[in-house]
């Protein structure tokens, strides 16, 4: 705020009668988005002031309130507003700002925090003391009420602290005074001229690398981005000849600072996009919130290494829903549990769980912190607990979906209620509710399976079963073979072998051409040629009977009982008991006395009419998954489409023994290792993680 002063006033602070001054108190209620190295503004430029000329001088301070000297001019983005380009004369002017700060040195400025660098040159060490101040003082002090939308929209809570422990070692440059918020808004144009160009606004001021300035000056500024390599020569040029080794590696390390820059920034402009949004708000608002939320999220993708930014569709749900729960105030007459949601009509409402605790989950989902919130590859799992009811809930969302090429033939409630009904002895979710909210966004509730003390993450068998868990499974398998199948698949389960062998000739005909040219040159066959080797096989008819079909490790549950609960049904299906034990043991690292131990016990336990002929049969299941492996993996190798899952990562790191399988399955000869640098880019199983860039290169 700008007023002029009183008499009393000129008198206390020792300035002319009637002289503007500059009034400034911080909001208490303000978000804190940005990194702070020192608390008191009006202390810093008592100290520089006499370093530094022309910046504004602290007349008085009482409190949070702040007198300064007023800044005579008008604000450079008056005169050249954002994204427009800056005129030449402007730029040098504006790296000399920036170089006029090496004059100050540390001596010169209050204490610095104990995580700053205790060397003054160490660049490496001061990139890595801003990446966790800013997960201190932006990420964590936000957590609480911003944390769960962070998560929904795909940050890890721990991305900054990873991109610290990343930060390369940079060449060391002699740290000075930074501004680090000099951008158009904060740069007064003088009257007079002399000098052109006046700094105000000194918060967030620091003391380090001065190539952290160029970086958040850059980016701040918003020049076009054709104007980059003049701004950064500009500041080459001024800033060598005041201080020569501050440009020391400026083409090599100012990358990174920008990195950061757009890593840390991703966080307020969430923050300030959701808050913009408010109680009530129109399509355009919502327009808005969502174009910022997105562009943050790809500015920030490659440096917090973000596995997948969500499209402009789905930024605008996860904002519509985390709104709906903190936009929502009582004193405007709705209440909590007031959000709005359709039934589907193919599920009834339960009488354990009724529409308003539907209401009140879909609440809760919005208002969950990042702890309860469980990214998967096809859905976010939110786990809650409603008042008044007394078990917790799992709300689940599609937010993709990595095995498109698999085609799900069951719908997972009606597998469910099937189960629940049955009362076999199968640990399974319960499914207690289907419809949409928001922006017609369809959700589902189930049970939620995992630990209830403090909804931790559930444990998964990752590294394979122990011996109780692999008993505790064959003996579920047992009990999924009394759910009666007759309402699930009408034709339930007849012909099931030729049926999986037509499904699997079905997906490799569908794989775009780019993945069936690299699989001719591996020595994969085409769909025709793989329907005739695979006809070559009969297998015994076994009763068909309800299977869960995708029993890999993390749709495993480990219980504090020892036993393990059977989670995500979408890929349920009707057939042959015998598929599911051996696909599980193709998914799941299986050590062959476990391999024998469940066969046994899934011999003796099933009905005989579910195990006739096992022995002969297993092993074609056992070809057929691993021949699907093949052309599955290297679908995703060369399209990068589910590689962020676990299931998917681990399988493609070993693409090249599953190809060997695979060919040696099919009788065909392995042409990968006749291609030299073929065979070279192909995971082997020691890496750390796909290389799909450098194989589809390659080939």
């Amino acid at each position: 705020m700008v007023r002029p002063l009183t008499a009393e006033d000129s008198r206390l602070v020792a300035a002319e009668n009637g002289a503007p001054v500059t009034v400034r108190k911080r909001i208490p209620s303000a978000l804190p988005v940005v990194i702070r190295t020192w608390q008191d503004e009006a202390d810093l430029l008592n100290r520089i002031r006499g370093v530094l000329d022309n910046v504004p001088r602290c007349l008085a301070k009482h409190g949070d309130v702040v007198v300064l000297s007023y800044v005579e001019g008008v604000p450079l983005s008056t005169v050249c507003p954002d994204d427009t380009p800056v005129d030449h004369d402007l730029i040098v002017a504006l790296a000399g700002l920036l170089a006029d700060m090496t004059q100050v040195r540390r001596h010169h400025l209050p204490p610095l925090p104990a995580s700053w660098p205790r060397s003054s040159r160490d660049s490496g060490a001061f990139l890595s003391a801003l990446a966790f101040a800013a997960d201190d003082q932006i990420r964590q002090r936000n957590r609480a009420e911003y944390g769960g939308l962070f998560a929904m929209l795909g940050i890890p809570e721990d991305a900054l602290v990873r991109f610290a422990e990343r930060v390369p070692t940079l060449i060391g440059r002699p740290f000075s005074l930074l501004h680090t918020d000099l951008h158009r808004d904060n740069v007064i144009v003088s009257y007079g001229g002399n000098p052109p160009l006046i700094c105000v606004d000194w918060e967030l001021a620091g003391y380090g690398d001065p190539l952290h300035d160029l970086a958040t000056h850059l980016v701040r500024m918003r020049y076009p981005d054709h104007q980059w390599p003049q701004v950064v020569e500009a500041w080459r040029k001024v800033m060598g000849e005041r201080r020569g080794k501050a440009v020391n590696g400026l083409d090599r390390d100012l990358k990174h600072y920008v990195a950061f820059e757009r890593a840390q920034s991703v966080y307020p402009d969430v923050m300030r996009a959701a808050k913009s949004l408010g109680d009530s708000f129109e399509q355009r608002d919502l327009d808005a919130a969502t174009r910022a939320v997105r562009k943050a999220l790809i500015a920030a993708e490659e440096p917090l290494r973000l596995k997948k930014v969500p499209g402009e569709s789905a930024v605008e749900r996860i904002l519509f829903r985390w709104n709906e729960s903190h936009g929502i105030l009582p004193s405007r007459g709705r209440t909590l549990s007031g959000i709005v949601w359709q039934r589907d009509r193919r599920f009834r409402i339960r009488g354990d769980f009724p529409a308003w605790a539907v209401s009140r989950a879909l609440f809760e989902e919005g208002a969950a912190s990042a702890d309860r919130l469980f990214q998967g590859t096809a859905h976010l799992n939110t786990a809650v607990e409603v008042p008044g009811i007394d078990f917790p809930v799992m709300v689940r969302r599609k937010v993709g979906d990595a095995d498109a090429r698999e085609r799900r033939f069951l719908s997972e409630h009606a597998v469910l209620t099937a189960i629940e009904r049955s009362g076999v002895r199968v640990r399974a979710p319960r499914a207690l509710a289907l419809g949409t909210s928001g922006l017609r966004e369809q959700f589902t509730i189930h049970s939620y399976e995992g630990p209830v003390d403090g909804f931790r993450p559930p444990e998964h068998p990752a590294h394979g079963l122990r011996p109780y868990e692999a008993d505790d499974l064959v003996n579920q398998l047992c009990e999924l073979t009394l759910v009666g199948c007759g309402g699930l698949d009408p034709l339930n389960g007849a012909d099931f072998y030729p049926w999986l062998r037509g499904e699997l000739v079905r997906l490799v005909s569908e794989l775009p051409k780019a993945t069936m040219e690299l699989a001719r040159e591996l020595g994969l066959p085409d769909s025709v040629r793989l329907a005739e080797i695979l006809t070559r096989h009969s297998l015994a008819p076994r009763r068909p009977v309800l299977l869960h079909g995708d029993l890999n490790p993390w749709n495993l549950v480990r219980r504090p009982d020892g036993g393990l609960t059977l989670i995500d049904w979408e890929m349920a299906m009707v057939g042959d008991p015998l598929y599911d034990l051996v696909r599980h043991m193709h998914l799941t690292p299986t050590r062959p006395e476990i391999r024998d131990r469940m066969f046994r016990r899934w011999g003796r336990s099933l009905p005989p009419d579910c195990t006739k002929d096992w022995q002969r049969d297993w092993r074609v299941y056992r070809w057929i998954e691993t021949v699907r492996s093949a052309y599955v993996d290297l679908d995703r190798l060369v399209t990068g489409a589910g590689l962020d899952a676990p299931n998917v990562e681990r399988a493609v790191q070993t693409y090249a023994m599953t190809l060997a399988e695979a060919t040696a399955a099919l009788g065909l000869p392995d042409k990968s290792m006749a291609i030299p640098y073929l065979a070279r880019a192909l995971p082997q199983g020691d890496q750390g993680g796909p290389r799909r860039a450098r194989l589809v290169a390659d080939v």
